[in-house]
């Protein structure tokens, strides 16, 4: 309760205090402690962008990255959270089903692997394939925008 006060009356500098000065947001402070809490993630995400999930810090590590070194299995839980909070809700509101369903078998794939080595290349895969369906998504707006203004 306190967080959700904390992080409502900063909210004209939301956008401005995402990041520390080691490009940390708060997921990669959460994700790396020792035991993050799940209902400290479900604020979170509610509160804050879903696009914070997919900032890289100054280590260039995503936040899920942190999540997977320090991996136990209630991460698993909280990594599909997060996950499905970030792709997969994004790609059901875009109507792209085909998308959802290479990225959801990705995901799939992540929670399924027992290596974190391993675990770690499949988050950065399924990160790669998602920024790629954005960029497409974005220029097809940005198509159908200027076929519109002729």
């Amino acid at each position: 309760q306190e967080l959700c006060q904390c992080i409502e009356t900063k909210e004209e500098t939301k956008e401005e205090s995402l990041v520390d000065k080691f490009g940390m947001t708060p997921f990669h402070v959460l994700f790396s402690t020792a035991e993050p809490r799940g209902e400290l993630v479900v604020v979170l995400l509610d509160k804050f962008p879903h696009h914070v999930l997919g900032l890289k810090n100054a280590n260039g590590k995503l936040a899920m990255e942190y999540l997977v070194t320090n991996w136990t299995p209630e991460n698993k839980i909280l990594l599909e959270m997060a996950l499905q909070s970030w792709m997969l809700s994004r790609l059901t509101s875009w109507g792209a089903t085909l998308w959802m369903e290479v990225i959801q078998s990705k995901v799939q794939a992540i929670l399924a692997e027992d290596d974190k080595e391993r675990k770690s290349t499949l988050c950065n895969e399924a990160y790669s394939v998602f920024v790629q369906y954005e960029n497409v998504e974005a220029t097809s707006i940005l198509e159908m925008a200027l076929w519109k203004g002729k």
